[in-house]
């Protein structure tokens, strides 16, 4: 292990984990392990956060645009700067980009293009509505964004990315010192992140493959009762959490941090 400075996710996501990556770090961080992957890292709400760095990190995700961003961010950071360096918060621009293909163009505009719609989607929802507020500055601001993916980009550094279904990065990486930190969509929302990436049944198939790994995992999810139940053999911790949303005020959570490790921390 080596002593990193640890990042900021670089855009809002749903899901993000603001609330609960300080409690999932501690127990990454009290479990030995050279390898650490995330089958899920979405915007990186655990993964930029950690300040102990394995020989092996691999972050993955199904959706391409989040590993495509991750990768321009380690080896094109300046370019992707130049690309974004006039771009404003605007109506206007965001439907434009949000209805334009990305397939037709370059890495770079992809990066810049997905960045800059979640910065400025209601929620960090992806493909969701422009966001904004009466009491505050536009949310797309390069003088306050550029900081942030200056350390995005130095905690990036040496990471794999993947785009691999999650089992298959399970089976890819999996050893006797191996970690795993999935965080999945949650039960009842399975189409947040991309109608058809994550089916309900999985989290039954989760359950098996898990069971069978070499090495450990932690895993969030909502606390329901069928979860309970697929997973009572592995060690499960409720944990009660406060969200706030818009201007409703702060709302209770229940979620779960289930793993095949027991709930220890200290280790570093």
């Amino acid at each position: 292990m080596s002593k990193v400075a640890p990042a900021a996710p670089v855009a809002p996501w749903l899901g993000g984990k603001k609330a609960l990556h300080r409690t999932i770090i501690e127990r990454i961080e009290a479990i030995p392990h050279t390898t650490y992957a995330e089958p899920f890292v979405g915007m990186g709400g655990v993964f930029l956060r950690r300040t102990w760095k394995p020989k092996c990190e691999v972050a993955n995700d199904l959706n391409g645009e989040i590993t495509n961003l991750f990768r321009i961010l380690q080896r094109h950071y300046p370019q992707l700067m130049d690309v974004m360096r006039f771009q404003i918060t605007s109506r206007r621009e965001f439907e434009r980009l949000r209805a334009q293909d990305p397939a037709g163009l370059t890495d770079l505009e992809r990066a810049a293009r997905f960045l800059y719609l979640q910065r400025l989607a209601f929620g960090g929802q992806v493909g969701g509505v422009f966001g904004v507020a009466s009491d505050r500055g536009g949310r797309f601001s390069l003088a306050r964004l550029e900081p942030l993916l200056e350390a995005a980009h130095e905690r990036l550094d040496g990471v794999i990315f993947e785009n691999l279904d999650w089992k298959d990065l399970l089976q890819r990486y999996d050893s006797s010192q191996a970690l795993f930190y999935l965080d999945p969509p949650y039960w009842g929302g399975e189409n947040d992140y991309g109608k058809g990436l994550f089916a309900r049944d999985q989290f039954a198939e989760m359950a098996e493959l898990l069971a069978g790994i070499k090495g450990a995992f932690i895993l969030s999810i909502n606390d329901r009762p069928e979860i309970r139940d697929m997973f009572a053999g592995f060690q499960i911790e409720p944990v009660r959490l406060k969200y706030t949303v818009a201007k409703s005020g702060a709302s209770e959570a229940a979620e779960l941090i289930i793993s095949n490790r027991e709930p220890t921390v200290g280790l570093l």
